[in-house]
């Protein structure tokens, strides 16, 4: 049966609507941008174009697990909730904790976050949303009052100045970044400004670029507050100011120190630039500011973001088209998060435990004597406290810690220390279902059914697909068991997701009276009817606005005890941890255009590995020289945390003395190639958001003693070797190997990894004078494996071979030519991947460049299509034209 289904996207917080045309007795879909979503209008990225590629059942996790062997559901919730229960009478309610993640519909968050803090009375939950957008809650909190995003993506289309901080766009949030775009080609009075210590794809459309020094924003900022009230005055709004604002004077006197010489220095960037920027913002009115995590991931993450706001409050450019602070949110459902008190400090509906009233008001709407009282632990301290042995139970959903959190073997070690590890995912194998004592199949994406928020307000749903694999249960089902088996049945009635989301309404504009940002009553009475056909919606939604609401804060009215704004006085502070004899590096992190977080599904999409196969490190060209490091060679990375192992990549888009890594991968894809393992655990004061962006590091050449990759049809089980990366490939796996010993036989080794007993179809070449070694391995006259080692870098392009998995056959020209890794005169090789939404690759795109004499990137579009759907890829098409 063939069904049409809309839903949404579940990677980055655009939150694109989707179409997708679902075969269910296959199994299958095919995906494509909802051409009525207002969030992409029919644009996708390359992940999510890829979607339907990562619906598969292999290493889906169907069953409960316990201590390694299966369970019914039954058994596993029993287990669960009487360790829990046992956990708190011997220890306290504050001895267990959630851990949740931006994965979660905002229904699942919404029990889970009951649950914790309602009913077990403890705060204890916090997200993986602590890790990208705690430090823009709390500023927006400081400023306004609530953690709210004034204004909409349609605002891109009326703004004359974009100014986009700390973000990659284009890599990050590229159907956004294909919108301003857009917005730039129709109106020639717009210009971009990109603030990034990086020159990253994003500048491909910037007027002007400012590579500030690690963590100088709030000194660019301070210096914008100062240039507006001094030597461009005029551009004050003193009515706006004095009316709607407080604090504006402190803000001034703080900001005081920072003139055109002192930002130019503290921020190593040429005083003409500053000059521009700052003219550009004071003369424009319709200025939007838009950032991510390179603002938010700092130990002054709140500092950075209120000095942003500073600007747009003293200007009064809020609440307008055009114009307005925007944070662009890091995961799909992190706002729907916030909304129901995802992290520790929160409560629900945008109430928190700061204030006396709205816990004694939540615990009245839950019917409950056994609220928590206080926060809990945020991310950082909340694994610190696992590893201490204080916190002695701890339920993990939809997300990989082991991974992603800062000092991440010390997340590890705490989680094998824990006496009680609970994880709900939908796959069977990652870095922390590795440590659990008990597994919970939980459904994915394509199955989850439920809504999120996107980072304009909108409210879009997630619809299912397909039902559950296996046994795998809804995240809210999984919760809810959990608590009626507790003794918290009559507050966890819940039998759909629509339940859930009607009391979530409710709640939002319970005592409310416009006393709350956050207000969704208008969906309080929705009927399941109602809720399955729910259109994106941005709230606040109620009464006095039935329909969503674009803007917020155009009235002047802000949600603050004396209804104004507040200036936030910003004195910039230091990094923790600075480069020093020892550490001379400062490491910045980062998102990949194709992959997305730890990769447990964009691994799936073979496309969508192909780009950036491997763990790499962008250093400076000086800085390379100065580590004796050359190009596509291993570099060993060290900090005072952790270690790992990278490819290098040198590029004069790195200032000198930063380096980039990303940081996707993990354990089961790349032994020593976990970034989280050398990130310092240093957070944010205020918004306890951890600082991925500026570790001290070291690094060096790392020199084995041999070189190699191999090409599979089916999955290998590599093990023993110091560096082994796996990449899934359309119809073959790939492996990049090195090793510091050498075997005893090469071809007694290759033969067992590749699992081959047949002699007849091998053939081999070695010369052990110079350590070159060669062997593919054919079934019939189809290639089954290949492997080449030699003993540097210096090996064959991979294209070539793996295109040949494709065949069915291979002629005898291909079958000479496979220990050589060169094709045949005449045959096809399209390079690495460049294009990875149509697979195009780089020779593909030069060669047509050549033959064709094309000049633009339009051209190379209509040839090849390389470069038409998300855009992504555009700055690496145009570098390539004459």
């Amino acid at each position: 049966m063939i069904n049409t289904i809309k839903t949404t996207c579940p990677y980055c917080g655009v939150g694109c609507g989707i179409t997708a045309t679902v075969d269910e007795k296959q199994r299958s879909v095919a995906i494509k941008g909802d051409l009525e979503h207002p969030a992409n209008f029919g644009r996708l990225c390359s992940k999510g174009s890829a979607l339907g590629e990562t619906v598969e059942t292999q290493g889906r996790l169907r069953e409960p697990h316990i201590n390694g062997k299966v369970a019914s559901w039954e058994t596993a919730l029993d287990w669960v909730a009487d360790t829990l229960m046992d956990t708190i009478a011997k220890h306290g309610k504050d001895s267990v904790a959630i851990y949740g993640s931006g994965q979660l519909l905002t229904e699942d968050y919404y029990v889970a976050n009951k649950l914790m803090k309602g009913f077990i009375g403890s705060g204890n939950m916090d997200t993986n949303s602590r890790l990208c957008m705690s430090s823009s809650v709390a500023g927006h909190k400081r400023a306004f009052g609530s953690d709210t995003v004034p204004g909409c993506y349609d605002d891109f289309n009326y703004a004359d100045l974009i100014v986009l901080i700390g973000s990659n766009t284009a890599w990050c949030h590229p159907v956004s970044f294909q919108r301003i775009r857009a917005a730039k080609e129709a109106n020639p009075n717009l210009k971009i400004v990109v603030v990034d210590p990086r020159r990253t794809q994003t500048c491909d459309i910037a007027d002007l670029h400012l590579p500030l020094a690690l963590g100088s924003d709030t000194t660019l900022f301070n210096g914008l507050l100062n240039y507006l009230a001094g030597y461009a005055s005029r551009t004050i709004d003193q009515d706006f100011v004095t009316q709607h604002t407080e604090g504006f004077d402190a803000a001034i006197v703080a900001a005081h120190q920072a003139t055109l010489e002192q930002v130019s220095a503290t921020c190593q960037l040429k005083p003409e630039d500053v000059q521009t920027f700052y003219e550009w913002f004071a003369n424009t009115e319709k200025v939007m500011s838009l950032y991510s995590q390179g603002v938010n991931q700092s130990a002054s993450g709140t500092d950075k973001v209120n000095s942003i706001i500073n600007c747009h409050l003293a200007t009064g450019r809020i609440g307008k088209p055009g114009m307005g602070p925007f944070s662009l949110t890091g995961q799909p459902n992190a706002m729907g998060g916030r909304e129901v008190g995802g992290l520790s400090h929160q409560l629900a509906a945008h109430m928190d435990f700061s204030n006396a009233e709205d816990i004694e008001r939540v615990a009245r709407f839950w019917q409950t004597d056994n609220i928590a009282q206080k926060a809990g632990l945020p991310a950082v301290d909340l694994f610190d406290a696992i590893y201490d042995g204080k916190v002695k139970a701890v339920w993990i959903m939809g997300t990989n810690p082991v991974v992603s959190l800062p000092n991440a073997d010390k997340v590890k070690q705490a989680l094998q220390r824990c006496d009680f590890v609970v994880v709900s995912d939908c796959i069977a194998q990652t870095d922390t279902t590795a440590l659990a004592h008990v597994l919970l199949p939980a459904q994915g994406w394509s199955e989850k059914d439920g809504t999120v928020t996107n980072s304009e307000r909108r409210i879009s749903r997630q619809r299912a697909l397909f039902p559950g694999l296996g046994n795998a249960k809804p995240d809210w089902w999984i919760l809810t068991q959990v608590a009626r088996r507790m003794g918290f049945a009559q507050a966890f009635p819940y039998q759909q997701p629509a339940d859930i989301f009607r009391e979530h309404a409710a709640l939002s504009g319970f005592e409310n009276h416009g006393s709350r940002d956050f207000d969704i009553s208008g969906f309080a009475h929705l009927s399941a009817e109602a809720y399955n056909s729910l259109p994106p919606t941005q709230w606040p939604v109620n009464a006095e606005h039935p329909n969503g609401t674009e803007r917020l804060f155009g009235d002047g009215r802000f949600f603050t005890a004396s209804g104004k704004a507040q200036f936030i006085a910003i004195t910039p502070r230091p990094p923790v941890f600075t480069p020093d004899a020892d550490y001379p590096l400062a490491l910045n992190t980062g998102r990949l255009r194709d992959q997305w977080h730890t990769m447990t599904r964009t691994a799936i999409a073979a496309k969508l590995n192909q780009h950036k196969p491997e763990p790499f490190v962008e250093i400076h060209a000086d800085d390379a020289e100065r580590n004796a490091l050359t190009a596509n060679t291993l570099a060993f990375l060290e900090s005072q945390w952790g270690s790992m192992l990278a490819r290098v990549q040198i590029t004069d888009t790195q200032l000198r003395g930063n380096l980039f890594v990303p940081m996707h991968w993990t354990d089961q894809l790349a032994t020593r190639g976990r970034m989280g393992a050398l990130v310092n655990p240093v957070f944010d004061p205020i918004s306890k958001q951890p600082e991925l962006k500026h570790t001290p590091v070291k690094i060096q050449a790392y020199q084995p003693l041999w070189h190699g990759f191999m090409l599979s049809r089916h999955e290998l089980p590599i093990s023993g070797l110091e560096y082994v990366v796996k990449i899934k490939g359309e119809q073959f796996y790939r492996y990049e190997l090195a090793g510091e010993s050498l075997p005893v036989d090469w071809s007694i080794w290759a033969k067992n990894q590749f699992g081959c007993t047949d002699d007849n179809h091998w053939q081999a070449y070695e010369d052990s004078s110079t350590g070159h070694y060669r062997a593919a391995h054919l079934v019939g006259k189809q290639l089954a494996s290949v492997i080449l080692i030699a003993p540097t870098i210096h090996l064959p392009e991979r294209s070539w071979l793996t295109s040949l998995f494709a065949k069915t056959e291979l002629d005898p020209d291909e079958r000479k030519a496979l220990l050589t890794g060169v094709p045949p005169l005449g045959a096809p090789d399209t390079g690495a991947t460049i294009c990875a939404c149509f697979n195009v690759g780089e020779k593909t795109i030069r060669n047509t460049i050549k033959e064709k004499g094309l000049t633009s990137h339009q051209e190379v579009g209509v040839c090849l299509k390389a470069g038409t759907n998300c855009g992504s890829c555009l700055p690496e098409i145009k570098a390539m034209l004459p």
